[in-house]
Formats: structure tokens, C-alpha cells, sequence
């Protein structure tokens, strides 16, 4: 009998579905509407192209780096066994579901990552640059870290715990864009200068596709349509609408009103933070994740923009990568037993699993931080990293493209 199962066949199709649809349109509304108008048609190009890059790159090599057998090297990499998805038929099977489903549903979370870090430069980086960092900050940081985490590496040996990609996403891709935003430098006029978004509804409307789509995301993880998958989905909604809770209560505290960009700004911390915990934890642990990510994410995209002033232009550092380092610690606490969760590999305290988490939270960020650097730097050899002065006050859209988002005529 064929060990694959039709009903986790069919919710990991929609699932794949979802978290694609995350990032086109969702991710690329949200990020066009809280850009400069000049500047939306560039943004939208942007996470279309890296879905397209990473998709072919995938294809080539990724999938086979990220869940390849690595021989002596396993613990860092995999191998090229798969390349060009060589093995990969309609007849090969992973778990219960065709491994042609995983593939594709590895491949969705392989597109968000580096279209995340799109928001720390957006507004002044050249397209070009942008597609050669992104193809290289994939091969060289994104499939090392996914093998360590879900494809047999040094991580998963540990039983370090990320379930859906709080290191191997936000961490990562957090980290990434505040590298970024620091070695390309803030846009012209910051932080003196008002920035505001010149489209809410179309940022609310790719929030709320986020929202839904993170359900293929978290719970589509457990690869299986089962208790996990319900869990998981019940977690990541409540610790959404608690990160939306938190972020407006401190809006609403500190400025006197509660903005329609917080709420949602809040919402994605919320998602962000519960990722790696939503297999693991119930609903009081998420409770407690969406409200801390609301509060403490909030704080954070205040420090980094007031304090010191860093141009993370739509806040990927704050929200991902604290929100992301947040949730990886603390799965560590809320997935013990004790606590509502579903318990730490080996009956591990919750002082040694969260020991773990640390080790692993500290090498992505390592990771991450040192080969974006590195990355930048060899793509600032090969073409300039941002666009001129001039360019950047005529907008993106003309300049890069010789395209304009909205041609409005009397």
C-alpha cells in the first residue's frame, strides 16, 4: 500500500498555496503600501523577482542543499544528490505526502526569507545589487541555516526547536536587514524628515493576506493534517490578535491614539514571535508570546528609529528578528509540559532546553550577521549598492524601471 496519505496530501497542497500567497501579494502589499509612492512599483518588483530567482535556484541546488544528504559534511550542508530534483518523481515520498509537495512547500518558505529583508533597503537600493545579494544571502545563508535546523544538521541533532522558522526565517532574515541597513546606510532626509506610508489600505490589506496565509505557514509545518496542524493554527491566531492587542495598548498609552499601521505592525510581530513555539506550545504559552511580542517589538522599532537612528525602513529587525529571537527562547519555556506545551525532547528540563535554544539562536544570529556583511561587501564589488542621490529623489520606479505606480490624469 502507498504510505502517502491523501487527506495530509491535500491540507499540505493548500498549505503550499497559503504560505506562497504570503508573500505574492501579501508581503509585497504590505511592503508597497508603507513605501514613498514614487517607490511602490520598485518594492512589488522586488518580491516578485526573488519568488522567480529563488524558485529557479531551488530547483538547481536549493532543495538538495537544504534536505540532501550531506555525507561527511551533514552537520553543515546537504548534498547534490537532488540537484535539478533529480529522484524527486510523482512516485517518491516523504512522510505520508508526495515529496514533490515538500519540495514545493520548503520552496515557499525559501521565497519569503529574503523578500522579508527587501524592507530594510527599501527606497535606495539598486535592483541589480538586490537580485545578486538576495541569490547569494540565499545559497550561503539560508540553506545552511534550514539544514541545521530541518535537514538532519548539527541543530536538529541537539533537538533544537524551531517549528516553523522562527531562526531559520526571522532570525535570519532579521538580522539580514539590519546588517543591510547599516552598510547601505539610511535613505536621504532620515531620520529628520517624515516617511510616512503612502498607502494604508493597500498595507492593511497585505496584512490581513498575512494573517491567513500564516496559518499555511505554522500550521502547514506539522506536515500532516492532524492534531498539531489544529494546535498550531489556534496558537498562531491567538498570538496574533494578542500582538495586536499589546502594540495598539502602547500606542494608545504613549502617543494618545492607536494607529491603524500599529495594529497590524502588530499583528506581525505577534505571527513572527509564535513561529518556532506554534507546534509546541497551547494557548495560555501563546497568550503570553502575542502579548510580550506586541510589547516588547513595539519598544524596540522605537530604540532602534529614535535611539539610534538606524533607517531599518519598515522595521524588519524590530518586529523579525527581536520578535523572532524572542519566540525561539522562549519555546524553549512555554512547550514544556508544565506549562501547557507539549513537552521538551527526553523529558528535558526546561532550564536545558532553553540552553539549547540560546545555542542556536546565537549561531543563526552569528550566522547570519557575518556572511551578510561578507555578502554586501563582495556585491558592492560588482556593482553599486544604492542608487544616487538624485535617483533616490526622483524614485525608484523611474529610475530602475521607467514605470510609474499611479498615472492619475484630471
Amino acid at each position: 500500500m502507498s504510505p502517502i496519505d491523501s487527506g495530509d496530501t491535500a491540507w499540505l497542497l493548500g498549505a503550499t498555496a497559503l504560505v506562497l500567497f504570503m508573500t505574492l501579494p501579501g508581503l509585497a502589499l504590505f511592503y508597497g503600501g508603507l513605501v514613498r509612492s514614487r517607490n511602490v512599483l520598485s518594492v512589488l518588483m522586488q518580491c516578485f523577482a526573488i519568488a522567480a530567482v529563488t524558485s529557479i535556484v531551488w530547483v538547481l541546488v536549493g532543495y538538495s542543499l537544504a534536505f540532501g544528504d550531506g555525507g561527511p559534511a551533514q552537520a553543515w550542508i546537504g548534498g547534490l544528490q537532488k540537484a535539478l530534483l533529480r529522484g524527486v518523481t510523482v512516485d517518491s515520498v516523504s512522510g505520508t505526502i508526495p515529496e514533490t509537495v515538500f519540495a514545493m512547500f520548503q520552496l515557499t518558505f525559501a521565497i519569503i526569507t529574503p523578500a522579508l529583508v527587501v524592507g530594510a533597503f527599501a527606497e535606495r537600493m539598486r535592483f541589480a545589487a538586490m537580485l545578486l545579494f538576495s541569490t547569494l544571502w540565499l545559497l550561503l545563508v539560508y540553506l545552511p541555516v534550514a539544514h541545521w535546523v530541518w535537514g538532519g544538521g548539527w541543530l536538529a541533532r541537539m533537538q533544537f526547536l524551531d517549528f516553523a522558522g522562527g531562526s531559520v526565517v526571522h532570525i535570519n532574515a532579521g538580522v539580514a536587514a539590519l546588517v543591510a541597513a547599516l552598510v547601505i546606510g539610511n535613505r536621504r532626509g532620515f531620520p529628520s524628515q517624515a516617511m510616512t506610508p503612502h498607502n494604508l489600505p493597500a498595507t492593511v490589506t497585505g496584512a490581513g493576506m498575512l494573517w491567513v496565509g500564516w496559518f499555511g505557514f505554522n500550521a502547514g509545518s506539522a506536515l500532516a493534517a492532524n492534531g498539531s496542524a489544529g494546535m498550531a493554527m489556534l496558537v498562531t491566531h491567538t498570538a496574533a490578535a494578542a500582538g495586536c492587542v499589546a502594540w495598539m495598548a502602547q500606542e494608545w498609552v504613549r502617543f494618545g491614539k492607536p494607529s491603524v499601521l500599529g495594529i497590524v505592525t502588530g499583528m506581525v510581530a505577534g505571527l513572527g514571535t509564535i513561529t518556532p513555539a506554534s507546534g509546541y506550545v497551547g494557548p495560555g504559552g501563546a497568550l503570553v508570546i502575542g502579548l510580550l511580542a506586541g510589547t516588547v517589538c513595539f519598544w524596540a522599532t522605537q530604540y532602534l528609529k529614535r535611539r539610534l537612528a538606524i533607517d531599518d525602513s519598515l522595521d524588519v529587525f524590530p518586529v523579525h528578528g527581536v520578535g523572532g529571537i524572542m519566540g525561539t527562547l522562549l519555546t524553549g519555556v512555554f512547550g514544556a509540559a508544565a506549562l501547557g506545551g507539549i513537552g521538551h525532547p527526553d523529558g528535558r528540563t526546561i532550564a536545558a532546553q532553553l540552553g539549547v535554544q540560546l545555542v542556536g539562536t546565537v549561531a543563526t544570529l552569528a550566522w547570519s550577521a557575518g556572511m551578510t556583511w561578507l555578502l554586501l561587501k563582495v556585491t558592492g564589488l560588482v556593482t553599486e549598492l544604492r542608487v544616487t542621490a538624485e535617483e533616490e529623489n526622483e524614485g525608484l520606479d523611474l529610475v530602475l524601471h521607467e514605470e510609474r505606480g499611479y498615472n492619475i490624469t484630471s
